[in-house]
């Protein structure tokens, strides 16, 4: 059967401003939903998928990255623009889609007969075998912000205020190595998203980490990830009640899952320690332990565990 791994990640706590660089006047504003009935600020998908494909570009295990990010110009530098999911991690894992029109107009009017029909445009893609979901704030927004004034020689747009959010973060990801053209490449996204630096900022003003303060993996068959937004504030406190109550009603077998960090300390869960719950103190050392389950059950290279 296939296996497939599915993640949920909860930063640490910290200050998120201005993720996307958008304004409102002269108000530089954070993107927000509608998540529980409560205003809550988000960060994209992309945003992460950013910052997994910057770490490989720069965490210096010689991994071969497509879309390489050169700070100098402030843009991204295609090493292969026709793509190679062999060759690069990034077109492999989070996939890729080139788009080009048609060398020759179609016309509208219709077609003598016996004359072909004008060339179509093309498209060159493969779907992304990582998904991630949009990483939604544990509190609600409740519109802190701070108003500054640029240095120097004023003008009209010297005053500028920016909304401020102190909040941790949950996303989740999903993957089935069997679709990567190189399954140890599931060792590399593990790395990857268990070391995440900045993926939201204001530019250079603001630094907000988005590494793991505790995360849950499910390594199994199930086509159903059942793990996405777990982590939920519950008078002050993170708490995982609601996974508790599926591992409790055996929707989830508890041998599937890896729950590591700060949630790991919470009283609850010590029902998930008895029910058979792999429960680690440190976010590394479930990472550790779900990659060596990965590779013997992948068969990879034992090289792959030291990554």
């Amino acid at each position: 059967m296939t296996f497939h791994l599915f993640g949920n990640i909860l930063t640490g706590y910290g200050t998120a401003a201005n993720n996307r660089g958008e304004n409102e006047g002269n108000i530089t504003t954070l993107q927000k939903i509608l998540w529980k009935n409560n205003v809550h600020t988000t960060v994209s998908a992309e945003a992460i998928r950013w910052a997994l494909r910057y770490y490989w570009q720069t965490c210096g295990d010689d991994y071969q990255v497509n879309r390489r990010w050169n700070d100098d110009a402030n843009d991204n530098i295609w090493q292969n623009e026709n793509f190679d999911d062999t060759a690069f991690i990034d077109d492999d894992v989070l996939g890729f889609m080139r788009a080009e029109g048609a060398k020759v107009e179609a016309s509208d009017e219709p077609k003598a007969k016996g004359k072909k029909a004008a060339a179509k445009g093309t498209t060159t893609a493969k779907r992304g075998v990582l998904e991630v979901t949009r990483a939604v704030s544990i509190t609600p927004f409740s519109g802190d912000i701070t108003f500054n004034s640029l240095s120097g020689k004023k003008g009209r747009t010297s005053l500028y205020g920016t909304e401020v959010h102190a909040t941790c973060y949950q996303y989740g990801f999903a993957l089935t190595p069997e679709r990567l053209k190189d399954k140890s490449r599931i060792i590399a996204i593990l790395d990857g998203l268990s070391s995440l630096g900045e993926v939201a900022g204001n530019h250079s003003r603001f630094l907000y980490d988005f590494s793991p303060e505790s995360l849950i993996l499910r390594w199994t068959h199930d086509f159903s990830p059942r793990i996405l937004y777990s982590f939920e504030e519950d008078g002050g406190e993170i708490s995982i009640r609601e996974l508790i109550r599926k591992v409790r009603n055996q929707d989830i077998e508890p041998e599937e899952l890896w729950i590591g960090g700060a949630v790991t300390e919470s009283e609850e869960i010590k029902e998930l320690v008895d029910l058979g719950v792999h429960i680690f103190p440190g976010v590394k050392l479930a990472v550790q332990s779900m990659k060596q389950v990965i590779a013997r059950d992948l068969k990879l290279p034992q090289l792959e565990l030291i990554r």
